[in-house]
């Protein structure tokens, strides 16, 4: 395990909804100080609600300045400039990340002399390696990002091309992702998602109370959560529930999209965003867990952190094709049609009983958190390099001190 190293993780806010990094920084906060930056940099905002909404949040949270999150985490909001593409914006947002990202360092170090690592779940800051002295630079690739809506995919295929070949460690989440940052970075190293097992198995260990939102839904009970954005099949969902009115749809989350259609049907429920403590209590209640991805290259790529949540309460899945979910057939039926998917509802209520429920769960009993931090650690130590070799030239073994100039904008 890394101990003893001040690491400075580029990542979205810390307060939301936990995901890999949230995991991942909980465990490494007990033996090391973080540096949490909240950084917003990647996607050029639009002119709507839900972004002049987040981006009130993001001012708020600059103002705020650094500020502890937990005993051994600190949170920085950089002001930074979103999207920049004239090279003289690029090296101002560039300069100011830096900037502020140091003064969090310091007020943190005060004085001790504890190695610096970054490890950025971010794909466009190349520029960030070498600037702290670090003695290993990490991308955390858990998305492929040129195909997320709102970003500009040319500019982050260059930048994100720029870090594989800058930083000292490449980490990939799920196979297809492995196998296409291996093309530029034949070291890549596959680490897939943990999971809080004894979280999410307390859904079939204890007599945990049904939430009081579900009292008044009929069973059986078809259960998701998770952000509601674009790559969620709401389309497979309405046909669905309408092939199958005699079972109820809950789903748990913020909704970022259109929903109207969906939201009328009577055996379909919004309860919106709900803790992460209160999961377990809702999977108790549900009879499957459901994955509703949409099809295309982005969704080809991930392996959403729910799936391993879903296993480890005891839920049966019910899944659109998704690469990942094929390492769990057992107990995933995967299914391509709407049609199919609701077939696949009905053999998940043929088989559900308790014993049913604890042998799921005990199928993904080793795939904690945990042991995933372990394994990164091995990786990260065995590839970290003395203070002052940059990141590009520390595999060849080479001594040297090159600034990151601006990444330029293809044309």
């Amino acid at each position: 395990m890394i101990r003893d190293r001040l690491i400075i993780c580029i990542a979205n806010h810390w307060d939301y909804d936990p995901t890999s990094k949230h995991q991942i920084f909980k465990i490494l906060s007990r033996f090391n100080e973080i540096v949490w930056v909240a950084y917003h940099g990647s996607r050029r905002p639009e002119v709507n609600r839900v972004d002049a909404s987040a981006a009130w949040g993001v001012l708020r949270r600059v103002v705020r300045g650094v500020r502890r999150v937990a005993p051994s985490i600190t949170e920085v909001t950089p002001l930074v400039i979103p999207d920049a593409r004239h090279p003289w914006l690029q090296w101002c947002h560039q300069k100011m990340l830096i900037a502020q990202i140091r003064r969090a360092v310091r007020s943190v170090q005060r004085g001790s002399a504890r190695p610096v690592q970054v490890w950025s779940f971010a794909p466009d800051v190349p520029y960030l390696v070498g600037q702290f002295e670090e003695e290993c630079f990490l991308y955390y690739c858990v998305d492929e990002y040129t195909e997320f809506e709102g970003f500009d995919r040319d500019r982050i295929a260059v930048a994100e091309g720029a870090l594989l070949d800058r930083a000292d460690v490449v980490v990939t989440t799920s196979e297809l992702l492995h196998e296409k940052k291996q093309r530029r970075r034949p070291d890549a190293a596959l680490v897939r998602h943990g999971v809080d097992y004894d979280h999410f198995a307390s859904a079939w260990r204890q007599r945990l109370p049904r939430p009081a939102d579900l009292v008044s839904i009929p069973n059986p009970m078809f259960g998701f959560f998770g952000l509601i954005h674009h790559w969620v099949d709401l389309s497979l969902l309405e046909q669905v529930a309408q092939l199958r009115p005699q079972y109820s749809f809950v789903l748990l989350g913020d909704c970022k999209v259109d929903a109207s259609s969906v939201r009328s049907l009577p055996n379909v429920f919004f309860l919106g965003r709900r803790p992460y403590e209160s999961l377990p209590a809702y999977c108790a209640a549900f009879d499957a867990g459901l994955m509703l991805f949409t099809r295309s290259e982005m969704t080809r790529h991930v392996n959403p952190i729910k799936m391993l949540e879903y296993l480890a309460a005891g839920l049966p899945v019910v899944s659109t094709p998704l690469p990942e979910a094929r390492h769990y057939e057992d107990s995933i039926f995967i299914r391509d049609t709407a049609h199919g998917f609701a077939a696949a509802c009905d053999d998940v209520l043929r088989n559900n009983h308790p014993k049913r429920r604890e042998s799921i769960s005990h199928s993904v009993a080793d795939e904690t958190w945990l042991t995933r931090v372990e394994r990164l650690s091995e990786i990260v130590s065995h590839h970290a390099r003395p203070t002052g070799c940059t990141s590009e030239t520390a595999r060849r073994g080479a001594v040297i001190t090159r600034p990151n100039p601006p990444i330029p904008t293809p044309i």
